[in-house]
């Protein structure tokens, strides 16, 4: 499993929260130099953002749709890689989920399936500390799971997401492929693997 910068958490954070509040998005902002790029495509909206520290700079390149769980609470799936980690196709981008839902289960290696009737993905996800005041789930990043994952995505309409025996949701996917090309065209990796 990939170590999580804190840069790309705190990131992914602020793009849930953005993608929960947008109720009008944008085609494109063209920030000032020193503000994160931001595009939408579809239900999806990303932010490129450089951090440079002195000794090292990197980008962090995040992408965030907003959905809605079948009890009306707010939510949020997020994916997130910097060019400071491992990049496709040694790793692919790290996937939390953040839902008002307090009755999801918690802890470690919960199990988890993701796609519709006709692509599923099994998976295991981990509850972390609440980011923002929701709690949130990531999906333990390995490799193979991650691009068969990332692949589901591409392919349906909406992504059935259950952590145990427990529906989550069932997420739109309207604007996935053009948002993961965007963060391998703002981040340096090759998206043909996801998203040909």
């Amino acid at each position: 499993m990939r170590t999580f910068r804190p840069a790309a958490l705190a990131l992914s954070a602020s793009l849930a929260a953005f993608a929960i509040s947008s109720v009008v998005a944008q085609e494109q902002t063209q920030p000032a130099s020193d503000m994160p790029a931001t595009n939408t495509f579809g239900r999806w909206t990303t932010i490129i953002d450089m951090l440079d520290t002195g000794q090292d700079a990197h980008k962090t390149c995040a992408a965030s749709t907003a959905f809605v769980d079948g009890l009306g609470n707010a939510g949020s799936l997020t994916m997130s890689i910097s060019t400071g980690d491992a990049l496709p196709p040694d790793a692919y981008p790290a996937i939390m989920f953040i839902v008002d839902n307090k009755t999801l289960p918690t802890g470690s290696k919960i199990a988890a399936t993701f796609g519709d009737p006709g692509v599923k993905v099994a998976a295991t996800v981990t509850s972390n500390a609440a980011s923002g005041g929701r709690p949130s789930w990531m999906v333990d990043n390995q490799a193979k799971t991650s691009l068969a994952l990332l692949r589901a995505m591409r392919k349906v309409t909406s992504l059935d997401v259950v952590f145990g025996k427990q529906a989550v949701a069932s997420i739109p996917m309207d604007g996935f492929t053009k948002a993961y090309r965007n963060l391998g065209t703002s981040c340096g990796f090759p998206t043909k693997d996801v998203a040909p």
